[in-house]
């Protein structure tokens, strides 16, 4: 017997501008059949991170300068 692999198929890392901040998955771009329950992901402390869900990674673009409330 084999043993299923959890490991995410996912592209390159979807890169963000403040201006998309903040930052959720799905995103927009997404499929609608790839639809999973939306969680907010926080990518203020190392400019990126990973959904737990489908395992696509979201990355600060080089530069990006955030914004404090």
């Amino acid at each position: 017997m084999t043993s299923a692999s959890h490991s995410p198929v996912t592209s390159a890392a979807v890169m963000l501008k403040a201006d998309d901040l903040p930052a959720f998955c799905p995103n927009p771009k997404m499929p609608l059949w790839n639809h999973h329950p939306r969680v907010f992901l926080d990518v203020r402390h190392d400019g990126k991170a990973r959904c737990p869900y489908c395992g696509t990674e979201y990355q600060l673009e080089p530069g990006t300068v955030l914004h404090g409330h």
